[in-house]
């Protein structure tokens, strides 16, 4: 078979400008029809390489020849204090980073291979510490006000998605937990380098029951054809399904597209117009489709549910994690302690603007839900709870600005080294809850050896002044994630 690139369409373009019918394309046409006529495959996927170079095609757009050698390159801190997750930070050390790895950590100065290209960099006796990690966003609902989501086009909200994900990066937020929103192609973009932005495991559409808590659809599509979807559907943002055998089908077709973790709706909510907070959503046996869909993946289902009604039917359908649950009592939160759910719990207070009018249904059921987060913090410290942190931002702009805020409010419960710890070690747990569905082998949340080389230099002690992560801007000196360097004020 032989391969032709770019010339089909060249009589439908100048001859200006248009890449598709470069030379250098040619030349890849040519390397590839080689290819089939006998040229070896180094020699071939060579010529491909210097091709696309000279195009100036990112190099993970470009193929790469087998034994042509490139030097390797490598990042090497000096002189920094690391955030181990023990009550206190290590002395001066050197962190050796090779790759996308962690390759060496030790006390003092240290010396790198000769064979590395390497960059240094002097940390001053500064803090490094792992990436932060988010584990309730949802990248493509952050940014714009719900109107303008429910009814712009995909690839507007697509455009405000990748800037949302630039600023988490930049922010000091490498990993993120996507539950629920059509993410997978800003996901892929990401992971190719064509865009900035956290590493995401996303869970795909979030599965709701007909007036749930993801049915945004209008009054008038009700009731709905047999077959037909709604703008929301049809993008990746919700699956509608009632009845076990609908639920699994549509918890299929996540784990089949690229999911991580599935979502489902548990419990009323606040930003949903259908549903009181009171309201129990699904049943059990179709709760547990979704569990046993997601089980033969290897992974697990989390639930979107406030009441104790929701979260003991959802832990008696094998649910593993609860994310909300501001209204439980004691009883349940036993209950979730002796099955080890984990609990991923945001400091929703009262202490800040609302995204919803004073008086309308929105804005009184989330004073109610707001007003729970003191007992919830409280039963969970007490029962020494699995605890999560996440933010869930929907539909705000101003409030997505306001994240490295919400993580000082932590300080009304926790200990600022119990914040770094929830912020890393122990919301990369519950990431790593996803098995081999876990899109980036490797481990997040540890400055550690063979680590995936997410990293924060911070001019300060976050340990004695947590508020430092409140002001990324001046406070975060590098942001590296994957051994990249995304952001050196050092240099």
């Amino acid at each position: 078979m032989r391969i032709r690139v770019g010339g089909k369409y060249q009589h439908l373009v100048s001859s200006a400008g248009c890449a598709c019918c470069a030379p250098e394309l040619g030349a890849i046409t040519h390397a590839m029809n080689k290819r089939e006529s006998g040229l070896s495959r180094r020699e071939a996927l060579a010529g491909i390489a210097a091709a696309a170079a000279s195009l100036g095609l990112p190099a993970s757009a470009q193929t790469a020849a087998p034994g042509v050698s490139q030097q390797a390159r490598g990042v090497l801190f000096e002189d920094v204090r690391i955030f181990d997750g023990s009550g206190s930070l290590t002395p001066p050390s050197s962190v050796f980073v090779l790759g996308d790895k962690i390759r060496g950590i030790s006390r003092g100065p240290t010396a790198a291979p000769a064979d590395v290209a390497l960059t240094r960099i002097n940390g001053g006796g500064r803090t490094l510490m792992p990436g932060l990690i988010d584990a309730h966003v949802h990248v493509m609902f952050e940014a714009l006000p719900q109107v303008a989501i429910l009814t712009g086009d995909i690839s507007y909200i697509t455009v405000a998605a990748l800037r949302t994900a630039n600023d988490m990066l930049m922010r000091g937020y490498t990993s993120v937990r996507d539950l629920g929103g059509p993410v997978l192609g800003v996901k892929r973009g990401i992971d190719q380098g064509l865009a900035p932005g956290p590493r995401i495991w996303p869970s795909g559409a979030f599965i709701s029951q007909t007036g749930g808590h993801g049915d945004f659809r209008l009054p008038n599509d009700m009731p709905a054809a047999p077959g037909s979807f709604t703008f929301s559907e049809r993008v990746g943002a919700a699956a509608i399904a009632d009845s076990p055998d609908l639920v699994r089908q549509r918890a299929r077709e996540q784990l089949a597209l690229g999911a991580s973790q599935l979502k489902l709706m548990a419990g009323g909510g606040v930003s949903s117009h259908y549903d009181p907070l009171d309201v129990t959503q699904y049943t059990v046996p179709e709760l547990r489709a979704a569990v046993e869909a997601a089980e033969n993946w290897g992974t697990y289902v989390t639930v979107h549910a406030y009441t104790p009604r929701a979260v003991r039917q959802s832990i008696e359908a094998g649910v593993r994690c609860i994310d909300h649950g501001q209204l439980l009592d004691e009883a349940t939160v036993v209950l979730m302690n002796e099955k080890g759910v984990w609990w991923s719990l945001q400091p929703f207070t009262e202490d800040g603007p609302s995204a919803f009018a004073e008086g309308s249904p929105n804005r009184l059921k989330q004073i109610e839900m707001n007003r729970g987060a003191e007992t919830a913090y409280a039963l969970a410290k007490k029962f020494g709870m699995r605890i999560a942190w996440g933010t869930d931002i929907l539909f705000d702009p101003k409030a997505a600005a306001r994240r490295p805020r919400d993580l000082m409010k932590m300080t009304r419960w926790y200990t600022p080294v119990e914040i770094l710890r929830m912020a890393t070690t122990d919301n990369a747990a519950l990431l790593a809850l996803s098995g081999p569905r876990n899109p980036y082998p490797g481990k997040v949340g540890v400055v550690e050896q063979d680590a995936l080389a997410d990293l924060l230099l911070v001019d300060g002690d976050p340990i004695r002044d947590i508020d430092l992560l409140g002001r990324p801007e001046s406070s975060l000196k590098v942001i590296m994630k994957g051994g990249a360097i995304v952001k050196n004020t050092l240099a």
